[in-house]
């Protein structure tokens, strides 16, 4: 690639291949329960993190927000998790990637079937609806369409509760009944708890209830203090503090012939407040020209061209903001693998005629559209260290 002058009005933009690639298939999220199921002999189950030892009975800790970045560079806040770095992936001291994008309906959702986004078909916080046309949030599920439909495939608890595994999924009582827990998590016991110490204790029962068990418990506070204050704020250093205390709890419970594993769906980059890092798509009227719909959030934004423009729209997004996010056309992203090696029928029209996903700190906001999320301190979504690795942590008993 050639390098441009200081004087070259259209530097080249960022080759769609140059993004690092999240390890589907080998090492990212959606690998982690299938390798834990087969270990147990789940039928229909396949263990690709080869670093895992098997164990009968495993437990998935999921910390929403805890980067590895992040918690590498806070040690003195989590000690008992940072004794723990080198337990990471099977003892290799390396962390898992996320998956594209970064986001939490994305990766709990490839946590819990198992799948790449471009097969559980839930790719982005808000993507359109082919059936509809409008946005859907995924997170909120809105507006409500029929989850069933929207991701049709089995759960690893599913799968597991039917060959006899107890499988147990321990989180606070509003994650119940969502719609991103029917298609993401459910399968076998679901048992609320409002404290995340009563959630620590039930998951060290739910493992010793059977010789065989799956449990899965989730925090989801560390994740609110960094969107909200920042990842080095007071506030989230000591949502960190804590968790660390419940990660000591649990894993002091473990019964025997036990497995827990400390992981994360993505991890975070504060952005500055300012037009240089925040560029505003409701104020710019070159990249709403042509555009339907913007999707996705400020870091991974999917882009929905009107009837005949998406060629345009791609030529612009790339002239503007080619130099700082990797920018490319639906059939580039599904090529180069952004949403893992393959992509359902279903899933296709759900993807942005045009990805954008930031390599630099800068976020595309949309103060009109979306006002709390254009004002958030802490985001992510994109393929940066910052925002792909996450821990596996690891304790034996």
């Amino acid at each position: 690639m050639a390098q441009p002058t200081a004087w070259d009005p259209h530097p080249e933009p960022l080759a769609v291949d140059s993004a690092p690639l999240p390890q589907y298939g080998s090492g990212s999220l959606a690998d982690l329960l299938p390798t834990l199921a087969a270990g147990m002999g789940v039928p229909g189950t396949t263990a690709t993190i080869t670093e895992l030892a098997p164990a009968d009975r495993n437990c998935v800790f999921l910390i929403d927000g805890l980067g590895w970045e992040q918690l590498r560079a806070h040690p003195e806040d989590a000690p008992f998790m940072t004794a723990l770095l080198g337990s990471s992936r099977g003892g290799t001291g390396r962390p898992l990637t996320a998956g594209y994008p970064a986001t939490t309906a994305t990766s709990l959702a490839s946590v819990g079937t198992g799948l790449p986004p471009g097969a559980h078909g839930l790719p982005g916080y808000t993507v359109r609806n082919p059936d509809t046309g409008e946005l859907m949030n995924q997170l909120r599920w809105q507006p409500w369409t029929q989850p069933r439909a929207w991701q049709p495939y089995p759960t690893v608890f599913q799968l597991a509760h039917d060959a006899g595994v107890h499988a147990a999924q321990v989180s606070s009582p509003t994650f119940e009944n969502t719609p991103l827990t029917k298609v993401a998590l459910s399968g076998g016991k679901f048992l609320g708890r409002l404290s995340g110490e009563d959630r620590m204790d039930l998951a060290a029962e739910q493992l010793a209830a059977a010789d065989r068990a799956l449990v899965y418990t989730y925090y989801a506070e560390l994740d609110g203090a960094g969107h909200r204050f920042g990842v080095d704020s007071d506030t989230w250093r000591g949502q960190l503090m804590h968790v660390d205390r419940l990660v000591q709890r649990l894993a002091e419970q473990l019964p025997p012939n036990s497995a827990l594993y400390i992981t994360a769906d993505h991890g975070m980059v504060d952005i500055p407040f300012d037009e240089q890092h925040r560029i505003d798509f409701d104020e710019d009227w070159e990249l709403r020209a042509g555009v339907a719909l913007l999707g996705g959030e400020g870091r991974a934004r999917h882009v929905y061209a009107v009837p005949g423009a998406a060629n345009d729209v791609l030529t612009c997004w790339r002239e503007v903001l080619g130099e700082q996010f990797w920018v490319a056309s639906r059939d580039e992203a599904i090529a180069a693998g952004w949403f893992g090696p393959h992509i359902d029928e279903r899933v296709y029209p759900r993807l942005g005629d045009v990805v954008a996903a930031a390599r630099d700190d800068v976020l595309i906001i949309a103060s009109e559209r979306e006002p709390k999320e254009s004002a958030m301190v802490g985001n992510h979504g994109s393929m940066t260290p910052a925002e792909q690795l996450v821990p596996l942590l690891e304790v034996r008993s």
